[in-house]
């Protein structure tokens, strides 16, 4: 299901792929509905090719969305409760214990919280697709 959700540089929010066009695709908001043109100049990425920094092996974005939705009951996560950078980098430890503390960033962490807000708002609640729970991984780049 991720593949298909794209974050695009210079725009806020998430986008979901609707159709592919000669040189664009036409991405629809999550956020507003909106269907706006991608051109291949944008620098446009699929969260399924998105991976976490731990001390071990990078875990994959859906992974880290589904230990998000265990910990908040499905439901969204309050941002206005995290006091400071250290309660949200704490709060984050505790959904992925083993996150590289030097190279995930306090920004990457509040982004990760506010796209899974607009993953939950918009409906989407399937993080890992059932043939990705077979234990095979995903090719490097």
């Amino acid at each position: 299901m991720l593949k298909t959700i794209l974050a695009i540089s210079g725009k806020p929010g998430l986008y979901k792929l609707v159709s592919n066009g000669r040189n664009m695709l036409i991405v629809e908001s999550l956020a507003t509905g909106k269907r706006t043109p991608a051109y291949s100049h944008d620098k446009i990425v699929s969260l399924g090719d998105i991976a976490i920094y731990t001390t071990d092996e990078d875990v994959p974005l859906s992974q880290v969305f589904d230990a998000i939705k265990v910990k908040n009951d499905g439901k969204a996560v309050d941002m206005s409760s995290f006091a400071d950078d250290h309660s949200l980098r704490a709060y984050f430890k505790e959904i992925l214990p083993d996150f590289d503390d030097e190279r995930v960033y306090t920004n990457d962490i509040r982004k990760v919280f506010n796209w899974y807000n607009l993953l939950v708002g918009a409906g989407i609640t399937e993080f890992v697709d059932a043939e990705g729970q077979g234990g095979e991984e995903a090719p490097a780049e």
